[in-house]
């Protein structure tokens, strides 16, 4: 084995009634976009459980994002972001939930085409910060940097 540091700055509430503590990691004066995919959520409960934890905050939602999360799709959240001064995004969902908040994230503050970030090879200098619910823990996604988008025109 290759000696090495890791350093991955990942905090993780687990178990039953963590979604009510998700408040302790969001700023007081957060305007907050809660993304999610296809509506699972709203069938086992967690959308109800994280709406009432947030009851206190100025709370969006971009719904709809789809297994392999396409450009096309993510790209729509922006405006919103723009519009209402978001200042942090919560994904609610599993890996491709998370991997298209990421992307949103580092979008929301590039000038030019985010798509740059994928197929350039540019780098983020600047991203809003995100926090997860996961509900399907199967990719990884919520401990990485990396993600995995998908674009039609490609």
């Amino acid at each position: 084995m290759m000696n090495f540091v890791f350093y991955n700055p990942v905090k993780i509430y687990f178990g039953k009634g963590q979604i009510a503590k998700i408040s302790n990691e969001i700023p007081k004066d957060a305007t907050i976009l809660m993304t999610y995919g296809g509506g699972s959520i709203f069938t086992n409960g967690v959308y109800e459980q994280v709406k009432s934890a947030l009851a206190d905050y100025k709370l969006l939602e971009f719904g709809g994002i789809e297994p392999n999360p396409r450009y096309e799709t993510l790209i729509k959240a922006l405006p919103i972001i723009k519009e209402n001064h978001v200042n942090f995004i919560l994904a609610v969902g599993g890996g491709s939930v998370i991997d298209g908040t990421k992307f949103i994230s580092v979008a929301s503050f590039y000038e030019g085409d985010p798509w740059d970030f994928l197929s350039k090879g540019v780098r983020a200098q600047k991203a809003l910060p995100i926090g997860v619910v996961l509900t399907l823990p199967a990719t990884g996604s919520e401990m990485n940097a990396g993600a995995v988008i998908s674009r039609e025109a490609t």
